[in-house]
């Protein structure tokens, strides 16, 4: 019997765009009208962050990305504080205009590239999780963008040959496969929710996170470095690698090669 685990990977291009206006229409409206000091409260996932860097970046990334700025060294650490430092003498306001407008823009580039932006749209995604804790507000992880967030994991885990694992989810009808085994092992097991298995795969915290079991890996297998790049520290790529093998998640943003 075919299973949703045996269905072969067909890239859906709409799809990263789509995540990224669920997500507009979401996230923009929570930040109209905050205060100041929200946007300068740390984001405990990009440590030496605060709400606005962490925008910042986002709102820069997805510019580079509609105007095809992709020079060398691009979304290194230096270059991703370099876009930060542009941004200094903005508003607050600025900054989320900016957001917001790359957020709708940059659907149709990331589907005409052939999958090797789809990882830019899931780290905005992410990345809006991360500012949805920093501000105390529910969500983070989830909402109406869950299931393209989690089809998007899962086949970028698959192409780039992660660790097998097999997710029963409480948000899907149906289980979730991600990675590859190569038959060398049997799939690891994770049962709980989209929101748990998103913050293990990307390294943020599952502290207080409702129940949740993992079999067969760990979890330091499931949070695979080329998920969750230290583009915040030193050691992260650039832009030569990028088209030819994809932007991988970063915790302060998106590191391009393998």
């Amino acid at each position: 019997m075919t299973t949703p685990a045996d269905v072969p990977d067909v890239r859906d291009p709409e799809q990263p765009g789509r995540l990224l206006t669920i997500e507009r229409e979401a996230l923009i409206p929570l930040l109209r009208g905050r205060a100041g000091e929200d946007f300068a409260r740390p984001v405990a996932a990009c440590p030496g962050w605060t709400v606005r860097d962490v925008l910042a970046h986002c709102s820069a990334a997805l510019t580079r990305a509609v105007e095809g700025r992709f020079e060398e060294g691009v979304f290194s650490p230096e270059c991703n504080d370099r876009d930060i430092a542009e941004r200094a003498g903005w508003s607050d306001a600025q900054v989320v205009d900016e957001l917001e407008r790359g957020m709708g823009a940059a659907g149709p580039v990331i589907a005409g590239a052939g999958g090797k932006l789809d990882g830019l749209a899931l780290g905005e995604w992410v990345h809006a999780g991360d500012v949805r804790e920093a501000l105390g507000e529910p969500g983070a992880y989830g909402g109406a963008g869950l299931p393209d967030a989690l089809a998007l994991l899962a086949r970028i885990t698959r192409e780039r040959g992660h660790v097998a694992l097999h997710a029963d989810l409480d948000d899907l009808d149906e289980p979730l496969r991600l990675g590859e085994s190569g038959g060398e092992r049997p799939p690891g097991r994770f049962i709980g929710d989209g929101p748990t298995l998103v913050r293990l795969y990307t390294g943020r915290p599952v502290d207080g996170v409702p129940a949740f079991e993992l079999a067969g890996v760990e979890a330091k297998e499931v949070n695979d470095p080329s998920l969750e790049r230290r583009a915040c520290t030193a050691g992260a790529t650039g832009c030569g690698a990028a088209l030819a093998s994809g932007p991988t998640l970063g915790c302060r943003g998106w590191v391009w090669g393998g």
